[in-house]
């Protein structure tokens, strides 16, 4: 998943991002509301991570702004004002959840997660295709009872492919919501992952559970 954080404080951006990087989400920052409007419009988020106070354009406006764009992106407010007058205009600016500052990361990650489980995303902490099931909350993939050791990239893309069942996936869809701005499209760095994915997950004797589209990407489908 590709999250965007919003945050003018050095030292809360980098441990923000350190953090969800570590829990391996692809993660881009940036440093004021203008930048962020910039980016929030040039890809696709799964999740903004908005702080209120920011130079020369706030969190509130940023948000109001991507609304009336038509932009549905699950957005997460940061803000050092606990008071309900401010929650609420964050709230009705169209924001999905509040937390205040200072917060603890566990809970940070546990909204994040929240908000990814929303329509019209896959919802619930455990994502199933056929007989291949990932627990989200515990960090954990099996098949058929049997765990499957993945490296958090592979798990990453792996979460992204069902997160979207039976769907058609570019290489640049999934490029840029695992490996954030830092991905090159004209690379093969997509394909290798699938290759490692389809040696871990597939079976002797049964179909692939990934499937290419000649030209466009992959899907994952359970053919049974």
């Amino acid at each position: 998943m590709r999250l965007l954080v919003v945050e003018d404080e050095p030292t809360i951006a980098n441990f923000v991002r350190q953090g969800l990087s570590e829990a391996g989400y692809a993660v881009d920052v940036a440093r004021d509301g203008r930048e962020g409007l910039d980016y929030a419009l040039a890809a696709e988020y799964d999740v903004l991570i908005l702080d209120i106070m920011l130079p020369k354009l706030d969190g509130i406006q940023l948000l109001r702004r991507l609304r009336r764009n038509g932009h549905k992106t699950p957005a997460l407010m940061l803000t050092a004002r606990d008071t309900v007058d401010h929650r609420v205009e964050g709230l009705d600016a169209g924001a999905d959840d509040y937390l205040v500052k200072p917060f603890a990361f566990p809970e940070l990650l546990a909204r994040v997660r929240a908000l990814l489980r929303r329509p019209p995303l896959q919802t619930g902490t455990v994502l199933q295709i056929g007989n291949l099931r990932m627990d989200t909350a515990r960090h954990i993939v099996e098949k058929n009872g049997r765990l499957i050791d993945l490296s958090p990239r592979e798990y990453a893309v792996l979460e992204y492919l069902l997160r979207h069942p039976n769907q058609v996936l570019s290489r640049t869809q999934i490029g840029e919501h695992v490996w954030n701005f830092d991905f090159y499209n004209e690379s093969n760095v997509v394909d290798v992952y699938i290759g490692y994915l389809r040696r871990k997950i597939d079976e002797s004797g049964e179909p692939s559970l990934i499937h290419t589209v000649r030209g466009v990407g992959y899907c994952l489908r359970h053919e049974g």
